[in-house]
């Protein structure tokens, strides 16, 4: 089968288009014709080698799909060959999605709802999964609660808002000026300029001085040690970003903040309430642009260059 092999760390360059061998599942375990996968973050920082401890090259990275059954593993009851699925692969296993066919255990995989075509369905998994994670299980937002969600126009923040809205709170995003129309039509009540405004300042004027009850972290930098001033007291903050850099976390200790540090993994159950949420037509994907998988370089660069508004997705072979 063909599949995308990343050769060595680096560049883009150490991507190369490849034949490897068949796979086939297991007993408990499904094959599936990758239609459509997405660029993560985490691809980015794997193809740099943030993670080489974890990983053995050469590698097949990624961890979206969706796509159809093509074999079902003799165990295996409740699918048959020719279902749409979508799913979250787990992490680090050896396994990536950027290939012609991807197995994965029958338990991790989830009927793509109809409403969605393959580009639409494998920009969530992994991405809604993490949002799902941040917001309902760390920060355990209620109706009413005010929450900050850094970068809404990115492939988190996008549908992070969605579901913040979803649950009944009050959604304050920072974003670029001309993304405000697009994070506005997801849900944000109030937008910030980030490269024109201080955000803890802007956050206090729309909460007259109170502060947020929830800060979503998606840009990491200096946000755990800023954001202590523009919390509420026993505030909470959830963040998906890596912080190489030391911080001063005083000042959240003094408030009484919780700070959450979420790696998400591959969860069927919350992926099937994704899938509801998307197939009522209340949570919709945001696609920036689509790549032929042959193009996964240009993919990648694209994705470094910044600016992306929901998610980079990649076609199939």
């Amino acid at each position: 089968m063909k599949a995308i092999q990343l050769r060595g760390f680096g560049g883009i360059e150490n991507f190369n288009v490849t034949e490897v061998a068949d796979v086939r599942p297991g007993p408990t375990q499904l094959a599936v014709k990758v239609r459509a996968t997405s660029v993560n973050p985490l691809d980015i920082q794997t193809r740099r080698g943030d993670y080489r401890d974890q990983i053995t090259l050469p590698a097949i990275i990624g961890n979206d799909v969706s796509g159809q059954v093509i074999e079902v593993g003799s165990m295996v009851t409740g699918w048959k060959a020719g279902d749409e699925v979508f799913y979250f692969a787990p992490i680090f296993d050896g396994n990536g999605t950027y290939a012609e066919i991807h197995v994965i255990d029958a338990e991790l995989v989830v009927h793509k709802p109809a409403r969605l075509n393959h580009a639409e369905a494998a920009s969530l998994p992994l991405a809604a999964t993490t949002a799902w994670t941040a917001l309902h299980e760390r920060a355990a937002l209620k109706p009413g609660e005010t929450v900050v969600i850094h970068a809404g126009a990115g492939g988190v923040g996008s549908l992070a808002i969605q579901l913040a809205r979803i649950a009944g709170a009050r959604v304050l995003t920072t974003c670029r000026p001309e993304n405000e129309g697009l994070v506005r039509s997801l849900g944000a009540d109030e937008t910030i300029d980030y490269r024109t405004t201080d955000w803890i300042s802007a956050v206090l004027d729309l909460t007259q001085g109170r502060g947020a009850d929830v800060v979503f972290d998606t840009v990491g930098g200096d946000t755990l040690s800023q954001a202590p001033r523009g919390l509420a007291a026993c505030g909470r903050l959830v963040t998906i970003v890596d912080t190489a850099k030391p911080q001063n976390l005083l000042a959240a200790c003094e408030r009484n903040l919780r700070y959450d540090f979420v790696f998400a993994a591959p969860d069927a159950d919350k992926l099937r309430a994704i899938a509801e949420l998307a197939e009522r037509g209340t949570f919709i994907p945001v696609i920036d642009s689509k790549f032929p998988i042959s193009h996964v370089g240009a993919a990648h660069a694209h994705v470094e260059a910044g600016g992306v508004k929901g998610k980079v997705v990649l076609s199939g072979f």
